[in-house]
């Protein structure tokens, strides 16, 4: 009877801890919902697929281009200084062809953005899920069309009094200048050679097991500057530390900045994140209202124009200090500049404005920068 009794309470333990684990583990393999598909499947396809209704003119694209975007691409989309061009090469002939000249005989010095896209619907969707830089999403679904239309009427392939809109979109993609002139029959970084992959497709019986991995050809490193220094502060790095040599970065390691960064206007390379050199006194007008200024400066992605002590796209943190010590209402004044935006202090490249940043962080942001701009608080 013991022995009865030991297999029956096992077999009821069993149940229970079965019955336990079913509960936790309700919703494991259910299928996804609606809703769920809906939030993963955001893409715009080139037959337009996935593109929202809505519309927007030349002329508010124009306004907000100017506010959120001239920053880094300059008012017409011609900027170096920041990301390469996004307007020029291409002529009324390319629109007509639907291939760019420039690409084949090599006479644009560099590659622009409206040379080499093929379709309409890659600007829209890049737009709407990557900009603007330092808040991306933020744009409405008419300003994503606004935004679209201004970049398009800057390249000449719709008028100044151009509506752009899911009615027309097919209409404008039959305009685009490079439309038929992306081709497989070129590597990718030696576009002059063979492509870099050759596959045949199989899904069963393959006999070879695949190996999946990202890298880059060693003459393809620095064709971009270092990916390191230029993610955004704040979601996942991916990008990795060009600057050094392949063997001694990790395959699918979190990259992390580099220690240096070079000085654009003296050309003399700085530490980020010391403290403000001698030269650059620390003023104190105000204290940060607690120690979070710095976390959200790196939280905004303040840190992607502006270095600790050195220029950037803006001037340095310390640098800023500096300027402002000792004047009545700078913080006022500081303040003012973060949410509402600006040029002429600084050089011609002008500040976005951060309105979507609360008053109180920014207050914060700024009280860090006028107590000395410090790497580390305590």
């Amino acid at each position: 009877m013991s022995r009865l009794t030991d297999f029956v309470l096992a077999i009821a333990l069993a149940a229970s801890a079965s019955a336990a684990v079913a509960q936790t583990y309700a919703n494991v393999g259910r299928s996804a919902t609606s809703k769920e598909i809906a939030a993963w499947d955001i893409d715009v396809r080139p037959d337009f697929k996935g593109l929202p209704k809505g519309s927007g003119t030349v002329a508010r694209g124009q306004e907000i281009w100017d506010g959120k975007c001239a920053s880094c691409h300059g008012s017409f989309g011609e900027s170096n200084e920041v990301f390469m061009p996004l307007v020029g090469g291409t002529t009324k002939e390319d629109m007509k062809s639907g291939r760019v000249a420039a690409l084949g005989n090599n006479s644009q010095p560099q590659r622009t953005t409206l040379m080499k896209v093929p379709t309409v619907s890659t600007l829209w969707d890049y737009i709407n899920r990557a900009m603007p830089w330092t808040a991306p999403k933020t744009l409405s679904t008419d300003e994503v069309y606004a935004v679209t239309a201004y970049l398009l009427n800057l390249g000449q392939i719709v008028p100044d009094n151009f509506t752009l809109s899911d009615k027309n979109i097919a209409d404008v993609q039959k305009t685009m200048p490079n439309r038929h002139g992306m081709t497989q029959a070129h590597g990718l970084w030696k576009t002059n050679g063979k492509a870099d992959v050759k596959n045949a497709a199989c899904m069963t019986n393959c006999g070879i097991e695949p190996k999946i991995h990202s890298e880059l050809p060693d003459f393809a490193r620095g064709a971009h500057g270092n990916l390191a220094q230029q993610n955004r502060t704040f979601g996942p790095v991916r990008g990795v530390d060009t600057a050094q040599p392949a063997e001694a970065v990790k395959i699918g390691a979190t990259a992390q900045p580099p220690a240096t960064v070079k000085n654009a206007s003296a050309g003399t390379a700085a530490s980020v994140g010391t403290t403000a050199p001698a030269s650059a006194k620390p003023a104190e007008l105000a204290k940060p209202a607690d120690n979070d200024g710095l976390r959200l400066v790196k939280q905004h992605a303040c840190t992607a124009c502006h270095g600790m002590s050195n220029k950037i796209v803006g001037p340095g943190f310390t640098e800023i200090a500096g300027k402002y010590q000792g004047k009545a209402g700078a913080e006022a004044q500081m303040i003012a500049k973060v949410k509402n935006g600006g040029s002429g202090a600084w050089g011609p490249i002008p500040m976005p404005p951060q309105t979507h940043i609360k008053d109180a962080e920014i207050k914060s942001m700024v009280g860090w920068i006028m107590s000395g701009a410090k790497a580390e608080t305590k």
